[in-house]
């Protein structure tokens, strides 16, 4: 027969609670530690999302997540429709094979079709608003002037954001989640960092930015 000594509430966290309401079957004076367990264990309960199964989340990424278009059909038809807002979506390749042009082109088109902002975070210097323009200018089937005002409108929807480690990125982003929560209305749809590897590889030893 087993026997329940806790010196303090620390004590009893650190035990395996379904061990403990294992145990706790098996005593006819342990009621209080049976009733405690399963109030704790509600609350760990209520603080997580329910289990989801392979066809929940499916259906949950195909139904409730808006697709943001990425501006050229072939990369939305490989993305099955195009961006996940609320999911990472990361582009991958050797040196010079295109990955910041279509970092620029994505901002582009989510600047000029969606309300609200990109933010885009540089650790390289390779945000280039010239190239921003071009893109936009070559989106728009409009007038000189109405493609004017349609490129002030997307670039006033970018924010870039120079960070050259990860410490800054972190700090920049908890700012940011800040503003948003105080800003309330405010809306970023899509956050880019390019490129991300320049930031990590230092800290696990690397030289390379790849």
């Amino acid at each position: 027969m087993y026997s329940f000594f806790f010196c303090s509430v620390e004590d009893l966290l650190i035990h395996d609670l379904y061990v403990l309401v294992a145990l706790a079957e098996q005593q006819s004076d342990s009621e209080r530690l049976k009733q405690g367990i399963t109030q704790v264990l509600s609350i760990i309960d209520g603080q997580h999302q329910p289990w989801l199964n392979g066809m929940d989340l499916l259906e949950d990424a195909q139904q409730s997540k808006h697709l943001l278009s990425t501006g050229c059909e072939r990369i939305d038809f490989l993305l099955q429709g195009g961006l996940r807002e609320g999911h990472l979506t990361e582009l991958v390749g050797p040196s010079s094979s295109g990955k910041t042009q279509v970092c620029l082109q994505v901002a582009s088109n989510v600047a000029k079709e969606y309300s609200g902002s990109v933010v885009f975070f540089d650790t390289g210097n390779s945000f280039s608003p010239k190239r921003i323009e071009q893109i936009v200018g070559q989106l728009s089937d409009h007038s000189d002037i109405e493609s004017n005002k349609l490129i002030e409108q997307v670039m006033n929807n970018i924010v870039c954001h120079p960070v050259f480690d990860i410490f800054t990125l972190l700090d920049v982003l908890h700012q940011l989640e800040s503003k948003l929560r105080s800003q309330g209305g405010s809306k970023v749809r899509l956050l880019i960092v390019d490129s991300i590897s320049s930031l990590i590889t230092p800290i696990l030893g690397g030289s390379g930015a790849q």
